[in-house]
């Protein structure tokens, strides 16, 4: 049940009656009418811009149409009053039996409420975290984890065929850096001094890589040359450091579908399978690149390059796939790997990167569109940073250093619920604030408090209703007897459960799972306020001693409250609670 889906199929229908009635021309566009909450309240329950978007096009002026629009509305009888606002908005003021009826339906639908045929069952990939295999995850990461998950369930609740993967990044140079290192901690676990030269990766968790070498190899790859070990040890530290990323993911309940490794497309002829997928269409060429900005004709040395037309797709510039060695660009396994997501039968491609890949967007959504033939779209996402506080400390982190801060440390210091909701309370391109103490405090201003609160007040409440003979059981609660349900406090609650459906497809058109988040809040502000209103108003409380048929309907709102926080919080990752500790 879509309420909002419901009154603009109810406006559409009245203005195709005015086309038909001469009242407007034929041939209008209307997929740009829209039925939204209006900006004030106090203007209604919803509002339609339907005669400001036809005005032009109908060579008439907004309030001729919103008028004719308006009195076709009130002749039904879920339109209470449709009033003609500015210079042709028109807001729409609904029954009560209509707001009712939406807590009936999601105490029927329970965890169905809202979920949404959006998608049509399209098959969609998202490709996120993909962290380097050269050590834990960091706080940047984990925010692409939860950003990347959540976004997974939004869409999978929006009726899209999703699947989550993972691209390990274990054929470039910096698996090599990683095995050099942990070769260092091998030589330190056999009592020799490790010689951690500049650019090598410095962190104590290869300690325990090194101890392991040991324990696999013994003494063998001592006093061996380089050439010897290094394939060796090199893939026997990206698989205990895939191990630990896997379990890092597994303490924040982030799973993978899929885990696709960029080496295995070395030497399988897939990358020159893609590579001629493109050259097929006259999009590979040999030419020289000009300058990059900001570098002068004296620092610049032409040559010539094996180049992908990428321009002809979007791109700003032509990008090289092969080195002057003959080696391949980091650029080509990506084309690869993408081409064989296009080839596994996906309808839409959504990769999360970090925000220092911005450069890399347009490079990338040239080569999908163009193996692609621009049938298969790719998103791609941006995951701005995250800075950390403490004590009123900021804390900073270096990969290289080895003391930044990971995920596990963040984890362990709030839980996996709190670090997912604070993760998606702003837009994945804007830098979040992540201070340890606020997001542990119990106010009103902690949003993982705030709504979880609700959601425990929601459970006290059942369980004293219960108490007193209530039936609390959905079923018997969509039953009740919803008329008793009239205030203005009630119905504001009921309006915005009402908004659930509408803001789930508006979270899965626009892939920002930090709507849900911000939905979450305003509903909890919303139950906060009808209980608090009840503390001065005893004919408010949700319970009422002595008149079962009166509670029953107001704890048939409470649990339609707690329905809809409960779907909410399933699609952000975290656990509702029942409590407050």
């Amino acid at each position: 049940m879509n309420l909002f889906s419901d009154i603009r199929a109810l406006v559409l229908d009245c203005l195709q009656a005015m086309v038909a009635d001469g009242a407007l021309p034929q041939g209008l566009d209307f997929s740009n009418v829209a039925v939204e909450p209006p900006r004030d309240p106090a203007h209604g329950d919803m509002a339609t811009n339907a005669a400001m978007v036809l005005a032009k096009p109908a060579g008439l002026k907004p309030r001729e149409i919103a008028e004719a629009l308006a009195a076709a509305l009130t002749a039904d009888t879920r339109i209470d009053s449709a009033d003609v606002a500015g210079p042709g908005f028109l807001n729409l003021r609904l029954s009560s039996a209509l707001w009712q009826g939406v807590v009936a339906t999601a105490l029927k639908d329970g965890q169905g409420f809202g979920r949404s045929d959006m998608g049509q069952g399209a098959r969609v990939n998202v490709e996120f975290v993909s962290a380097n295999p050269t050590g834990p995850m960091h706080v940047g990461h984990t925010r692409g984890a939860v950003v990347g998950d959540a976004l997974c369930n939004l869409l999978a609740f929006a009726g899209y065929e999703v699947t989550r993967e993972y691209y390990i990044n274990d054929g470039g140079a910096q698996v090599d850096v990683l095995a050099r290192s942990a070769f260092e901690r091998y030589r330190e676990a056999h009592g020799l001094s490790p010689e951690i030269a500049e650019g090598l990766y410095p962190g104590e968790y290869l300690i325990e890589v090194g101890e392991a070498l040991k324990g696999e190899f013994g003494d063998t790859f001592l006093d061996q040359p380089e050439a010897v070990w290094l394939e060796t040890v090199r893939n026997f530290a990206t698989d205990r450091m895939m191990g630990m990323i896997r379990e890092d993911l597994a303490a924040l309940g982030v799973r993978m579908d899929v885990y696709s490794s960029e080496k295995a497309l070395y030497g399988t002829g897939q990358i020159e399978t893609a590579i001629a997928k493109l050259k097929a269409q006259g999009l590979i060429y040999e030419g020289v690149l000009e300058p990059p900005k900001g570098k002068t004709p004296e620092d610049w040395e032409p040559r010539e390059q094996t180049l992908f037309r990428s321009t002809q797709h979007g791109d700003d510039v032509d990008r090289p796939i092969m080195k002057s060695d003959g080696s391949w660009t980091y650029f080509a396994p990506d084309i690869a790997y993408h081409s064989n997501k296009i080839d596994r039968g996906f309808d839409m491609l959504i990769d999360i990167f970090g925000a220092d890949h911005g450069g890399y967007v347009k490079r990338m959504k040239a080569a999908v569109s163009a193996l692609s033939g621009g049938k298969v779209p790719l998103e791609v996402k941006l995951i701005q940073l995250v800075k950390l506080f403490k004590n009123g400390e900021p804390f900073k982190m270096s990969k290289r250093a080895g003391t930044f801060v990971t995920l596990r440390d963040v984890v362990d210091e709030v839980g996996a619920d709190v670090t997912r909701f604070v993760m998606l309370t702003r837009k994945n391109d804007a830098t979040l604030d992540f201070d340890f103490d606020k997001v542990l405090e119990q106010s009103r201003d902690n949003p993982v408090f705030y709504v979880q609160y609700a959601h425990a007040r929601i459970c006290s409440v059942l369980r004293k209703a219960s108490d007193m003979g209530v039936a609390t059981d959905d079923m018997a609660l969509a039953g009740a007897a919803l008329s008793a349900l009239d205030d203005p406090a009630e119905l504001a609650l009921m309006r915005k459960l009402a908004e659930w459906p509408r803001i789930v497809e508006l979270a899965a058109r626009t892939q920002e799972p930090h709507r849900i988040s911000a939905y979450l809040s305003e509903l909890a502000a919303e139950f906060h306020g009808l209980w608090n209103r009840g503390n001065d108003t005893p004919a408010l409380r949700f319970v009422q001693e002595g008149d079962l048929a009166t509670t029953s309907a107001k704890i048939a709102l409470a649990r339609g409250t707690g329905v809809v926080i409960s779907a909410g919080l399933a699609i952000l990752g975290v656990t509702p609670v029942t409590e407050m500790r």
